[in-house]
């Protein structure tokens, strides 16, 4: 009976059970577990080599070397490749097999017990475990590169504040050995000013359980004691309080610096800005202003708060403030540069004239706008009476040339009827003067002075007229032989000889009428005022000068001029109305002062370099 309840019981548990019997392992007692396993072909008494199952070949020999030497074997975690039943795909399935030899009463071996418990599940939890271990130590080999690389000092502490871990950064900025005490040393190395702070605000985020940033001076070891930021996470694991802390040092110390800098120069920046007597103001990118210095207060009578970022605007002339915040709103959508002469108003209400003048700056801080408002109320009244002064006194110039021209013009007429008076008294009339001849030629010269004097002051006002002539681009060669057409007559006279040389600079930028005036009065005066022993030569040469400016030289082989000082050739004598040089030869003295005229009005400049009794040379460079 009780044998029965033996059988059943052992029919039905959960792991399999079999007894081999004999040398050959004939199959005996299988239960259905084992049964199961074995793929349910297992008749009593055939021996194991003819229904296998899924027992491999080492197993079935490991199973007859148990049943000879009779030694208890237990093989963990044995794959046996078994069949799914409802996918019917092979997959591995991993037991613990127990191999225990059967004896008799006389201790001879009868065949082997064979358990099975199917350990796949745990199997297949510790490859797991153990594909995840091998991932850990991977990627903590990887964090433990990267710590070690990165140019900051990383550190694990836990809850009583002692340092589990430090990179090899720490020692190298610090220069302590390895086998220094990390928790006695690192205090030390901290800046005392600094040491019981940190220590104290280490310690209150332990206690509770939160991270820290602050910044310290660490001492390097060089002996220097060098900014540094240090930051750190508690490792939660909810609901247990943090045990570790792990953060990294970083080294801040010279962008503390470079902020300290930056501050140290705001702060000049600003005193300055405060101490310039000008509206100095500064802009967002949007064009609302944020700062305003310390005379903008002063001369508005608002604060920066009452001001605001738009309360520039009600500061100017009710008449110009549409326009002036539509330009500025046009200059902060394009970028352009804002600049305008408006009214603004100061803390006594009266309106004073101001430049507005506004740029924008890109930075790695972004776009902002930089502007002043520059007190011109004085110039620009001054200049108002400066330009009425000048309207006055070219009114009067004006009319002074006209009176001069009219003069000159209705004096003309008389000098006329005297000289056709005197011609008739000189052929109807007889004197017995012995000095009759002289005295007829000299008012005869007298005449002729008073024509030439009249005929010169009507041309200065003419060509005083045409000084503001507009400029054109000119052929010099053929300009000057235009004005020595109309000097033909006087070049016939004295049978002077002309050389042109225009080569090297041909064309010139000038006003047509004022090169004319020019080249007519330098030719006109070497014909004047030629050496009675020689026949007249006059060169006309033009050029370049080093700057590149073009250069026009009039040589002429004359009476030359007498200076008051030695002329070097970068001088320039001052020629005034009516200085003659020569007063034996008719002239009213004003061809060069016009010619100095002309070229000082054009921005050119005139040199002359003369010797007497041997000629001289004009030298005009203009400045195009």
């Amino acid at each position: 009976m009780r044998e029965q309840q033996l059988q059943t019981i052992l029919q039905h548990m959960p792991a399999g059970i079999v007894t081999l019997l004999g040398p050959e392992l004939r199959y005996g007692f299988v239960n259905e577990a084992m049964q199961a396993l074995l793929g349910g072909h297992t008749p009593e008494g055939e021996p194991l080599a003819a229904h296998p199952g899924p027992l491999t070949a080492d197993i079935r020999e490991v199973m007859g070397q148990v049943y000879e030497s009779g030694v208890s074997y237990v093989a963990k975690a044995f794959p046996l490749p078994l069949t799914e039943p409802e996918t019917g795909q092979v997959v591995p399935r991993y037991f613990d097999l127990a191999l225990e030899p059967l004896h008799d009463d006389h201790d001879q071996s009868l065949g082997l017990l064979v358990f099975a418990v199917d350990v796949t599940a745990q199997e297949e939890a510790r490859q797991r475990a153990h594909t995840l271990s091998l991932e850990t130590r991977r990627l903590d080999a990887r964090l433990r590169v990267l710590t070690e690389t990165a140019p900051q000092i990383t550190f694990t502490m836990d809850a009583a504040g002692r340092y589990e871990y430090v990179s090899p950064q720490w020692y190298y900025f610090t220069g302590q050995p390895p086998t220094a005490d990390l928790n006695a040393i690192w205090p030390l190395l901290i800046h005392p000013d600094d040491r019981l702070r940190v220590l104290y605000q280490s310690e209150v985020a332990r206690t509770n359980g939160v991270g820290w940033t602050y910044e310290y001076r660490l001492r390097r070891h060089d002996g220097q004691y060098r900014w540094v930021l240090s930051r750190a996470l508690p490792e939660l694991h909810a609901p247990d309080k943090p045990v570790f802390w792990h953060g990294a040092v970083t080294e801040v110390h010279d962008q503390r610096e470079l902020a300290e800098a930056l501050r140290r120069g705001e702060e000049e920046l600003r005193f300055l800005a405060d101490s310039i007597p000008q509206l100095i103001w500064t802009a967002s990118a949007a064009g609302f202003i944020d700062y305003y210095n310390q005379h903008t207060a002063e001369y508005s009578g608002l604060s920066p708060k009452e001001l605001g970022p738009t309360g520039w605007v009600s500061l100017l002339e009710p008449a110009e403030q549409a326009l002036a915040a539509r330009r500025w709103v046009q200059s902060v959508a394009t970028g352009q540069e804002y600049e305008g002469l408006c009214q603004m108003r100061r803390h006594d209400g009266q309106y004073r004239w101001h430049i507005i003048r506004a740029r924008q700056l890109a930075d790695a801080r972004g776009l902002r706008w930089f502007g002043a408002c520059t007190d011109v109320d004085d110039q620009y009244r001054l200049r108002q009476v400066l330009q009425t002064q000048y309207d006055e006194l070219a009114r009067t110039n004006r009319d002074l040339d006209t009176f001069v021209y009219t003069a000159s013009h209705d004096l003309k007429q008389p000098l006329f009827n005297l000289r056709g008076l005197f011609d008739e008294l000189r052929r109807t009339a007889t004197f017995t003067d012995p000095e009759q001849g002289d005295l007829l030629q000299m008012v005869d010269q007298a005449l002729g002075q008073l024509d030439g004097t009249l005929h010169e002051l009507a041309a200065t006002v003419q060509q005083q007229r045409e000084l503001a002539a507009p400029t054109e681009q000119l052929d010099l060669r053929s300009v000057a032989e235009e004005v020595l057409l109309g000097l033909r007559a006087q070049v016939e006279e004295v049978q002077a000889t002309i050389e042109l040389d225009m080569g090297a600079a041909p064309t010139l930028l000038y006003g047509r009428a004022n090169l004319r005036s020019v080249l007519h009065n330098l030719i006109s005066n070497a014909l004047k005022f030629a050496h009675p022993e020689r026949a007249p030569l006059i060169v006309l040469r033009s050029s370049l000068s080093d700057s590149g400016q073009p250069l026009l030289t009039v040589q002429d082989n004359g009476l030359g001029m007498s200076l008051d000082t030695e002329i070097a050739a970068e001088a320039v004598p001052a020629l005034h109305t009516f200085e003659r040089q020569h007063p034996h030869v008719a002239g009213a003295g004003v061809g060069l002062y016009l010619v100095q005229r002309i070229i000082d009005s054009r921005g050119g400049h005139l040199v002359v370099n003369s010797t007497v009794g041997e000629g001289t040379t004009f030298s005009v460079q203009w400045f195009e």
